[in-house]
């Protein structure tokens, strides 16, 4: 048997897709697995035990090509809600091509019925959502293994999947134990933030008696190089290997990050996370995107910049550490 799966959006998107992946090894353990991710997530996946391939899908080729590369499918599913994905499926003319779209998005659903053998409905509309407050919407990764459920797999998983190695441990090594580890983003200096709150807020951390950490990535090289010469972090490191920023991670007490991808890869490692989630749109992702099966605290950002505004959303994201410690 062979099975393409394909996601092909967000580092973080791909690690709430893990359990899933692992779904289908379970479910169908001799079958040939093949996934289509894209060339910035694929790192999530290169050492993943569920999968026999991984294929990095090129931007600038069509999905229509790309999805009829793969020859004789049995079996093809679209982990994500995107078009990109349902079409890299469709093409493949699987005997059964599985996927999911928003339950209130009429055109897709239309669109899916002539790509898709079998489509699951999601409720994680965010306009649905932010209407109305009482609506749950379920976790990702609980939307994607209801897609692979869809599509025949029996024996779930519930675990996120992301192996780290004696070696990328080695490598961390030197850091202090058990830090406060920040993760900085663009989104820090941003709606609801800014460059000087968020070296206010490592002064601030400083009073919980750890040792602090910042790491980030390209979106954030002058805020890290901010946080490094003010000297309010005992250590700032930009672009690690992927696997050496999940050991940090795995080596903090409690990761503070913004709604990034960082959110899912300390989940992945078990550290206790606290997430700042933007003002828009939050009712949806803190309960989409909330941290998963660790302990937690999912916050809002504010909705302006004033003193008192950032003052105060400093001292929650304090008061949240201290208890997650």
């Amino acid at each position: 048997m062979r099975i393409l799966l394909s996601r092909t959006d967000r580092v973080g998107d791909l690690i709430l897709s893990t359990p899933a992946i692992a779904s289908i090894r379970r479910s169908f353990p001799g079958a040939h697995v093949t996934l289509a991710a894209s060339r910035y997530n694929a790192v999530v996946v290169d050492r993943s035990p569920d999968v026999d391939e991984v294929v990095s899908y090129p931007a600038e080729v069509r999905p229509e090509v790309f999805g009829a590369r793969f020859g004789e499918i049995d079996l093809a599913i679209a982990l994500s809600p995107r078009d990109v994905d349902h079409r890299i499926v469709a093409a493949t003319r699987a005997p059964r091509r599985v996927g999911y779209t928003y339950a209130s998005r009429w055109v897709a659903r239309l669109g899916l019925r002539s790509r898709l053998t079998e489509v699951v409905l999601s409720e994680a509309d965010p306009a649905c959502a932010e209407r109305d407050p009482s609506r749950v919407v379920a976790h990702e990764v609980d939307q994607v293994l209801a897609v692979v459920a869809a599509a025949g797999a029996e024996e779930l998983c519930r675990e996120l999947v992301l192996p780290v190695t004696a070696e990328d441990r080695a490598a961390v090594a030197a850091l202090p134990p058990r830090p406060i580890v920040v993760q900085l983003g663009r989104r820090w200096t941003e709606r609801g933030s800014t460059t000087a709150s968020c070296l206010a807020l490592f002064r601030e951390l400083r009073g919980l008696g750890r040792p602090l950490i910042a790491t980030y990535g390209e979106d954030a090289r002058e805020l890290g190089a901010e946080v490094a010469r003010t000297g309010v972090a005992d250590a700032a490191l930009g672009s690690l290997d992927f696997h050496v920023w999940a050991a940090v991670f795995e080596r903090a007490a409690c990761v503070v990050t913004i709604d990034t991808g960082a959110t899912h890869v300390a989940s992945a490692v078990r550290a206790p996370t606290v997430v700042l989630f933007e003002y828009a749109w939050f009712r949806l992702a803190s309960q989409e995107w909330s941290p998963y099966r660790v302990p937690n605290a999912v916050l809002r950002k504010p909705p302006d910049e004033t003193d008192a505004s950032l003052r105060a959303s400093r001292a929650e994201i304090l008061a949240a550490v201290a208890a997650l410690l």
